[in-house]
Parts: structure tokens; C-alpha cells; sequence
């Protein structure tokens, strides 16, 4: 029997879960999305003491801790302020209140970055660290925490990818898309919770399976993030921390932040072209999202962290190669 005839049997369905992990007394919740966050930090600062310990970066304990505090404000305020300027500022300037509801999502990584770079900056002033060698050590511990967040975004249904077809056989169809929130009637639901529990009560009825073939495929650029920024990029980086640890030979300072900064640029800027850009970069019938010249928004930002990722490696590797053999061990 021919597969085509067969629409949408043997394709991969959308995982249904609930974003909210555990519902609490009075109203409350844990989502997701802010266990995503509590796995990033913590797996960051367990391997942040790691890497003191072995003297790649010169903290106490203490200071670990204070450098992860001083990370969490970082990257939450600029990963929210980046989000506001960069993707939605007519929304928040109509409605400021709303620019507090970090629990709806909305946090940009770059961002998030610049936020955590000014945190490194004041902590490394402070405590005496080099800057360059803090943003080593925060980017050997980052990618973990970058894989679990985009497993939350995965979750909570959002940043799915461009429309496709059934040639890509791991295309999937989101509860969230416009046109199934149009079919389903969550569309005109209150809130995000609203929304959610719309789309449960759809699967729960059967209505989902009955809409399920108009709601067209799409990448899942989510896992396309969290496998390449994540995985990948952090599998890459610690190969090398590892590889050059063994020989006994130190890194300049910066050349592996340089090495993430690049490849994560690099990634991203792959997978914007999978990535369904935000409305507001569509609704002037772009479709591709073009912020700058064919450059998306993402690709954009990315452009910045390739540039000076490209400038911290290659000079990482000509102090490198002017280094008389074996004078900076590690």
C-alpha cells in the first residue's frame, strides 16, 4: 500500500503533556518551563565546582555560588529585556504589566547571553577572575542547561518550525499551531492557561483526531535547538576542553568561549532556516521573517556572536602557536 495514501499514519504525533509539571494549592504551578530552568542552573553550577576543582577557574565553593546567583539575575532580566526589544516591543509597550510574566515564556538567548556577560563582567571585577576565563568556564557548563530549555519550549508547544510535508517523516502537527488553535477553539481562549486546557479538553474529546489532517506539518525546530546548541555544541566543547586537558596544554584565555560563540552561531543561524519566524516579522507578507537584508532576526543576532567567536578563536590560536612548548600546562 502506498504511504501517500496513508496520510498521516506513520508520521510522528505531537507528544501531548501538560506544561504544568505539578498543580498547587490556591491557584499556583510549577511549569515545565521553570524546571527547565532549575535543571540549567543547577547542572551549571555542579559543573562550574567541577571545573574550579580541577583549577580551570580560580573560585572557592562560595564563590561558585555566588557566581550562579549573580547568572540568574543575568540571564533572566536580559533574556527578558532582549525578548521585549528585539521581538515584541509593541506588545509590551501597549501592556508593560505584562512584561513580568516571565512564566508564559518569551526569553531571548541572546539576550540571556548579554545579561550573563554583564553578570561575569561586575562578578569577575569584583572576586579578581578574568573575564575571558569566566566566560570559558560558562561555556563549557551552558549547553546542558541550553538542551533542557528547549526541551520545555518543545513542551509548551512553542518556536515550532516552517511549515513542510511528509518527505521530512519526523514533521509534526502542534496542538498550537494558529490553524489548530482555529480548530479546536482555543484560539479565543483566556490566557495561556486558557489555551492549554482548551487543547486538552480537544484531545480528551476526540476533537484533535478529527482536525488532526488540516493542521499542517512543521518542523520541530525545538529539538533541532536542542540537539544542535545542546548536545552537539556541548559534546564538541568539552571534547576539546578534554582533549587539550590530557596533553597538558592550556587554552588561551577565551578561545572556548570564542569556539561556543561561533558555534552557536553557527547552529542557529542553520536552524532559523527551519525555525517559523514570530508574527510580527510575517504579518507584512514576509513569510520568511526577514529582519535585515534575507537575514532573520535570530541569524541577525547570531551574525554578532559569529564575528566576535571568530575573533576570540583565532587569536586563542595564534597565542597559541607563539607559546614555547609546554609553558602553560594545565
Amino acid at each position: 500500500m502506498n504511504a501517500a495514501a496513508l496520510p498521516g499514519l506513520i508520521e510522528i504525533p505531537y507528544p501531548f503533556v501538560d506544561p504544568v509539571a505539578l498543580h498547587l494549592p490556591f491557584g499556583f504551578a510549577i511549569r515545565w518551563y521553570g524546571i527547565s530552568f532549575m535543571v540549567a542552573f543547577g547542572a551549571g553550577y555542579w559543573l562550574m565546582r567541577r571545573l574550579a576543582a580541577r583549577g580551570f577557574v580560580k573560585l572557592t565553593a562560595d564563590q561558585v555560588g555566588d557566581l550562579l546567583f549573580a547568572l540568574i539575575l543575568g540571564v533572566i532580566l536580559g533574556g527578558r529585556l532582549g525578548y521585549v526589544l528585539f521581538y515584541e516591543f509593541p506588545k509590551f509597550a501597549a501592556n508593560p504589566a505584562a512584561i513580568i510574566r516571565i512564566w508564559e515564556g518569551g526569553l531571548s538567548f541572546h539576550g540571556g547571553l548579554a545579561g550573563a556577560v554583564a553578570a561575569l563582567a561586575w562578578f569577575g571585577r569584583k572576586h579578581g577572575v578574568p573575564l575571558l576565563r569566566l566566560g570559558d568556564g560558562l561555556s563549557l557548563v551552558a549547553t546542558p542547561g541550553i538542551f533542557s530549555v528547549r526541551m520545555a519550549n518543545f513542551i509548551n508547544g512553542e518556536l515550532y518550525g516552517r511549515v513542510t510535508t511528509d518527505a521530512v517523516p519526523w514533521a509534526m502537527r502542534f496542538p498550537t499551531d494558529p490553524d489548530a488553535t482555529r480548530l479546536i477553539g482555543a484560539a479565543g481562549a483566556r490566557g495561556l492557561r486558557g489555551r492549554e486546557e482548551a487543547i486538552a479538553a480537544a484531545r480528551e474529546s476526540g476533537l484533535w483526531e478529527q482536525v488532526r489532517l488540516q493542521v499542517p506539518l512543521r518542523h520541530p525546530s525545538q529539538l533541532y535547538e536542542g540537539l544542535l546548541e545542546g548536545l552537539v555544541l556541548g559534546l564538541i566543547l568539552w571534547g576539546v576542553y578534554g582533549w587539550m586537558r590530557r596533553r597538558g596544554i592550556r587554552l588561551p584565555d577565551g578561545t572556548i568561549g570564542g569556539m561556543f560563540l561561533l558555534g552557536y552561531g553557527l547552529f542557529r543561524s542553520f536552524v532559523e532556516l527551519f525555525r517559523q519566524p514570530d508574527v510580527q516579522f510575517t504579518d507584512q507578507g514576509d513569510k520568511l521573517g526577514t529582519v535585515l537584508g534575507p537575514l532573520t532576526m535570530g541569524q541577525t543576532l547570531s551574525m554578532v556572536m559569529i564575528g566576535l567567536g571568530l575573533f576570540l578563536v583565532i587569536r586563542g590560536v595564534r597565542r597559541l602557536r607563539s607559546a614555547p612548548p609546554g609553558a602553560a600546562p594545565v
